[in-house]
């Protein structure tokens, strides 16, 4: 298993590290700076993940009526782009050297880049510029979501692991469902729908950036050259050198492919089974995320506490995934509303739980923290890129195989998707070793 997809990542790994560079990481992130780090990831994913779950329906709803599958190529080639660009950000940083240190000078970048993403999406008159936009979208938001999420990796201790990314869990679930409600209204004018989360957002981020202390790294000292070279050998590793990091990215590689699967066409998803056009659809789709959204809160946040009390991760990430699996099972067969809010009552709980302890589970693994933490984070986030740009390009074939419904075959969607977010969290389960 060690010769399969982690180790064609790791094709260009070096023999040795990168480099080595003195460290100057804080213990730990104090109370008002964990509430900071948490407020500037809601921004971040309100601003990335509200285009991704809802806007981008409704403009490509209004450019090519009729032709949902595009909307999983765009999204696809969106996150293409990103495979190069989130692991160069991370292993950059890494090397930085600046007044406001490593971090902070690539989530001004990011920010900057997602403004300019916005504007080109919302006036864009094909479907091909869209496509453009999004991917600068992928590459601004990603950028200063990732750039947050390294200062996690560098700051935080691990009794405080859990409950922050349980935390951070449910800001990503939280953050899609704050953006539809505050779009809906605007549902009808599609320009300032695409706006509103940028909107919001962005300063949320800004207060991250400018409050949240991060140490000069002028003085910071490496012992070799970055080059060419040396970057593109930092974008993989060797899975036989680091074994339980390698199979939490594979099994996480599962996990994002089944529910990229499902986010990807939730909003087609509940206008077919409900028989509501898609400009109307945005009632419904508030409806199902804030139910969904209250339980998975409290399962992710109660997973995190108790996973970092009692000291063992793996057991809620096998919970987890059989809880998913129930839910999309459900989902798959549902033809009314009652049913369809179990299916994503279960599917969102599992979802949660397995982010918080998983996001935990990720630092607990994380080689060469000190020094190469964004490069690792960045290689980590290869296991939810690659299966965003995978998973919507090949979900268009499901959609139309077999027997399928209004909109598609969404039952064989949602059976595979639950499949496959099983699979991985059972692998992490059964094979990461060192974490309890």
């Amino acid at each position: 298993m060690e010769d399969s997809v982690v180790a064609e990542a790791s094709a260009l790994s070096a023999e040795q590290p990168l480099s080595q560079a003195t460290s100057t990481l804080a213990p730990g992130l104090g109370v008002r700076e964990v509430l900071l780090l948490l407020s500037g990831t809601l921004g971040a994913a309100i601003a990335y993940l509200v285009p991704m779950v809802f806007t981008l329906a409704l403009k490509l709803d209004r450019l090519d009526p009729g032709n949902e599958a595009v909307l999983g190529y765009i999204i696809g080639a969106g996150s293409l782009v990103t495979l190069v660009t989130a692991p160069l950000t991370g292993i950059l940083s890494d090397r930085t050297r600046s007044r406001w240190g490593r971090r902070r000078p690539f989530t001004v970048a990011g920010l900057v880049i997602g403004l300019i993403a916005v504007w080109v999406m919302s006036s864009a008159p094909s479907v091909v510029v869209l496509g453009m936009g999004w991917a600068l979208a992928n590459v601004g938001w990603g950028t200063a979501l990732g750039s947050i999420g390294n200062i996690q990796a560098d700051r935080l201790k691990p009794s405080q692991r859990g409950r922050v990314g349980a935390l951070a869990g449910v800001i990503t679930q939280v953050a899609p469902v704050a953006g539809i409600l505050l779009v809906g209204p605007f549902s009808s004018d599609i320009v300032m729908a695409l706006w509103v989360p940028a909107i919001i957002g962005s300063p949320l981020i800004v207060a991250f950036i400018l409050f949240v202390h991060e140490d000069d790294s002028r003085s910071a000292l490496f012992t070799e050259p970055l080059t060419m070279r040396s970057v593109i050998r930092s974008y993989g590793f060797r899975p036989r050198e680091f074994p339980d990091f390698a199979w939490n990215w594979l099994g996480r590689f599962l996990f994002f492919s089944g529910i990229t699967f499902t986010s990807t066409y939730s909003t087609f998803f509940l206008a077919a089974r409900m028989d509501t056009p898609v400009s109307e659809v945005a009632p419904l789709v508030a409806l199902m995320s804030g139910i969904t959204t209250a339980v998975s809160a409290v399962g992710a946040i109660a997973s995190g506490w108790f996973s970092d009390r009692w000291g063992r991760r793996r057991p809620f990430i096998c919970g987890s995934v059989v809880v998913f699996a129930i839910g999309a099972s459900a989902s798959a067969f549902a033809r009314d509303l009652p049913m369809l809010i179990v299916g994503g009552v279960l599917s969102s709980l599992g979802v949660a739980v397995f982010l918080a302890v998983n996001q935990a589970m990720v630092l607990d693994v994380l080689p060469m923290r000190e020094t190469q933490a964004g490069r690792f984070m960045g290689i980590t986030a290869f296991s939810q890129k690659i299966p965003s740009a995978l998973a919507p390009l090949v979900a268009p074939l499901l959609l139309v195989s077999g027997t399928a419904g209004p909109g598609g075959n969404f039952t064989l969607l949602y059976l595979v998707a639950g499949l496959l977010v099983l699979s991985g969290g059972l692998l992490i389960g059964w094979r990461v070793r060192s974490v309890r």
